[in-house]
């Protein structure tokens, strides 16, 4: 049920998740719920409806997280009671906020009372009721898309809050997450990219370098939900010589590992943010498959945020199912991995489903090899087929490398196994918009 209160407060809406209660008639009933949705809902709105302006001036508070540290996602706290009080408390209050529903109840009618506009009783707020806070000025993006806020030829100023790597010291490589400070109206949305022009000068070309092109890892809220930062999944690159198997230094990727070693503080150079594709589908029901190799795993951790972890509108109404397949090389590779389980017991039953291909220490049931996210999918091609034939949209993210086997498992089994015309099948996945890649 959808109430819209006039009031000065514009920082969040006011959600009621409640088991079958009786409501006053001042509230309008939805005309629909998500198929796994287990409850009725209340949705207080803190703005007016449709006033973008005002939403957007709206602040969420100053980054929680201090210069340098990365714990910036505590399953317990984040993944259970993340937005699940008064936002403004949490973010003031940091890691000593405690959950008070009584309170933001009463906050809730005092809002209401004052608003002109619509007629709230006093009472107590009804058996078995949840009441939440949820994040809300930023939703007026996905009307508004922000592309281009600068351009790679006038980069703007972003400043490394902070940087942790995210594999253990086992795995193979370094893999770094990195928080930036945004400068001030800079905006993006869940699938969207950011370019990162390193410093220096590119000794062939005696120019600027150009710039890097980085899939972003977190929400439109960022990562300390104050709409103003925004984090990256960083793989270091470096160049093995076959002949010592030592690093050469002169090989090494210059934009990687100037962000992978970034100081907190360290000024960088960004632009856009830029992409259209690989945006959550609109309908709320719809059934989201992410495929992803290493750092691909980037857009989906801000896919799996945005619907299972932050207390948003938008999470609420997915009614769809999310399968995620993540492939790494070993155990200690998995990335996000604490995060992930925390969403798996945020979602509804049946609601998230992950798969993990870790192709040194699993083997798959067609032919016994390596386990490879591209044997997952044909292991699962029914369900990979049925899930598109009903409007599922699927996205693929990682090294380039990765699409030709999974092309080509999937023509197999279409063929072989099902007795489907692939090239045709896959056509009309494209034409419906169902099918998304982003390869690097």
């Amino acid at each position: 049920m959808i109430l819209n209160l006039e009031s000065s407060v514009t920082l969040a809406c006011v959600i009621l998740t409640c088991n079958l209660i009786h409501l006053s008639s001042s509230f309008q009933p939805l005309s629909s719920s998500p198929p796994h949705a287990t409850s009725a809902t209340i949705i207080l709105s803190a703005t007016a409806n449709g006033n973008k302006d005002r939403i957007k001036k709206v602040g969420g508070g100053i980054p929680v997280v201090p210069p340098g540290d990365c714990l910036l996602f505590d399953p317990e706290k984040e993944g259970k009671l993340q937005g699940t009080g008064a936002l403004s408390d949490r973010i003031t209050h940091g890691a000593s906020y405690e959950l008070q529903p009584s309170a933001l109840y009463e906050y809730m009618q005092a809002q209401a009372q004052a608003s002109s506009s619509v007629t709230a009783t006093a009472a107590a707020p009804p058996a078995n009721v949840d009441v939440r806070q949820a994040q809300q000025w930023l939703e007026y993006l996905n009307d508004d898309l922000p592309v281009n806020f600068a351009k790679a030829s006038k980069p703007v100023d972003a400043t490394v809050l902070a940087r942790s790597r995210i594999i253990s010291d086992d795995a193979p490589g370094d893999i770094q997450h990195v928080v930036l400070s945004l400068p001030e109206g800079m905006h993006y949305v869940e699938g969207q990219s950011l370019s990162v022009v390193p410093p220096g000068i590119d000794a062939r070309s005696s120019k600027p370098y150009s710039p890097r092109l980085y899939s972003i890892a977190s929400t439109r809220y960022g990562d300390a939900l104050d709409g103003k930062t925004v984090s990256l999944c960083v793989r270091r690159a470096e160049y093995y010589d076959p002949s010592t198997g030592a690093i050469d230094p002169a090989k090494k990727g210059v934009c990687s590992n100037f962000l992978c070693d970034a100081e907190p503080g360290t000024v960088v150079k960004v632009a856009g943010p830029v992409g259209k594709t690989m945006l959550l589908p609109e309908n709320p029901n719809t059934d989201v498959i992410m495929v992803a190799t290493g750092t691909g795993i980037a857009p989906f951790r801000a896919f799996m945020h945005r619907l299972f972890v932050e207390e948003t509108v938008r999470r609420h109404m997915f009614g769809g199912r999310a399968w995620l397949v993540l492939g790494v090389p070993t155990t200690g590779g998995l990335l996000y991995k604490e995060e992930i389980d925390a969403m798996i017991h945020n979602a509804q039953p049946d609601q998230l489903k992950v798969d993990y291909a870790i192709s040194r220490e699993m083997t798959n049931s067609i032919d016994g090899g390596k386990l490879y996210v591209q044997n997952v999918i044909a292991q699962n091609a029914g369900e990979f087929f049925e899930r598109l034939d009903n409007g599922a949209n699927v996205y693929f993210c990682g090294l380039k490398g990765m699409m030709p086997p999974i092309l080509d498992a999937l023509k197999r089994v279409a063929e072989e196994e099902h007795g489907l015309d692939w090239s045709e099948k896959l056509k009309g996945w494209k034409a419906n918009h169902q099918w998304h890649v982003e390869v690097y």
